[in-house]
């Protein structure tokens, strides 16, 4: 086999890139990022008015309802994505929520909710990409985790889980998927100054947590991003079941 001619440009040129969560935070912003390198975008959201917003400024774009916790939805709308473009290269799974306690006052149903939405969520949105990117010979899925999916941190107990989960789940699909052409990795940032980041984060508990980063900072949206157009590019041929960690350092302590 001859060796890959590497674009350093990491274009997405024709590519079609579903992304969950697109309507606000890291999903948007990936969204949009993608799209400057050439990527057409169906942007999923359980808020439609938000997806198709994002889409109407990305050209070709267009949004999608879903609850990805919802197998039925899931499939409607991955239906729809292909009715409308034909194909999905790209899967990027960045629907989230965290519902934060102190573990013996943790409520069964924020466990359920934060399971649903970001373990399940993410499987069902795999699974239901996968089969077509097995169809189809290729593909790249991108699921986001977190920095805790590498450590313990104090009321996440859910939210832990979670994400350790998605690091879990994404590691055997790309044990399964890779000798079939499809690539799977996770993507694990620290505190992202979305605006839910910063309302969340903006307050002395958030000052005491950056002292803990060796950066001395929280993440911005676009670093995510610019994790993820690598990931998705021709260039990260070789990058399977990584978790790339954008911390600033945190979790290597």
């Amino acid at each position: 086999m001859s060796e890959p001619k590497v674009d350093f440009d990491f274009r997405l040129d024709g590519k079609v890139a579903l992304v969950t969560g697109a309507a606000s935070g890291i999903g948007a912003a990936i969204a949009a990022a993608y799209s400057t390198k050439g990527a057409t975008i169906a942007a999923v959201d359980l808020n439609e008015a938000g997806a198709a917003e994002l889409a109407a400024g990305l050209p070709g774009s267009r949004g999608f309802a879903c609850n990805v916790s919802d197998p039925d939805d899931v499939t409607r709308a991955v239906d729809a994505v292909i009715a409308e473009f034909g194909r999905i290269d790209v899967l990027v799974n960045s629907a989230g929520v965290a519902r934060l306690a102190p573990a013996e006052d943790l409520s069964l149903s924020d466990w359920d909710t934060t399971i649903a939405i970001n373990l399940k969520g993410t499987f069902l949105m795999c699974q239901a990409v996968g089969r077509h990117m097995l169809a189809a010979d290729g593909g790249v899925i991108v699921n986001m985790a977190s920095q805790a999916a590498t450590v313990a941190l104090d009321q996440h107990v859910a939210y832990c889980a979670s994400k350790f989960g998605v690091v879990g789940l994404t590691k055997v699909l790309a044990t399964e998927w890779a000798p079939r052409g499809i690539r799977v990795n996770t993507i694990s940032p620290t505190v992202v100054l979305t605006d839910l980041g910063v309302k969340a984060w903006d307050n002395p508990k958030g000052d005491a947590l950056k002292k803990l980063i060796p950066t001395g900072r929280f993440a911005y949206p676009d670093e995510i991003a610019a994790a993820a157009i690598f990931l998705a590019s021709d260039a990260a041929a070789m990058v399977n079941g990584a978790d790339l960690v954008v911390d600033g350092g945190y979790t290597i302590k």
